[in-house]
């Protein structure tokens, strides 16, 4: 399975292609595909995007879902889906984690 990263080019934030076509920050909304021709037809969206000025660097990366949700299989993609590894209270982590203590 297969999900479209890249880079917002207005503040460089890690978004994701949603099944809407709208780039997402959170990779759990991201447009999961399993075969080579719908990876494609998200290349050509992101060639698209790449040419309207919204994104720079999107590439396709190797998921997986587990209990539901998105889970890269590159250690490098995990991390850009979370947010710095430096302090859990910096990035996507510390948002996740402030959500769930409100609740």
């Amino acid at each position: 399975m297969k999900i479209l990263a890249a880079n917002r080019l207005i503040d460089g934030i890690a978004v994701w292609l949603g099944p809407d076509g709208t780039w997402v920050e959170d990779i759990n909304g991201a447009d999961v595909v399993a075969d080579p021709a719908a990876a494609d037809a998200l290349v050509a969206i992101a060639r698209e995007a790449v040419a309207a000025n919204i994104i720079v660097e999107p590439e396709l990366i190797d998921v997986d879902l587990a209990g539901g949700e998105v889970r890269p299989l590159r250690l490098r993609e995990r991390i850009r889906a979370a947010g710095p590894s430096i302090h859990p209270n910096l990035g996507k982590q510390a948002a996740r984690k402030a959500a769930v203590e409100f609740r």
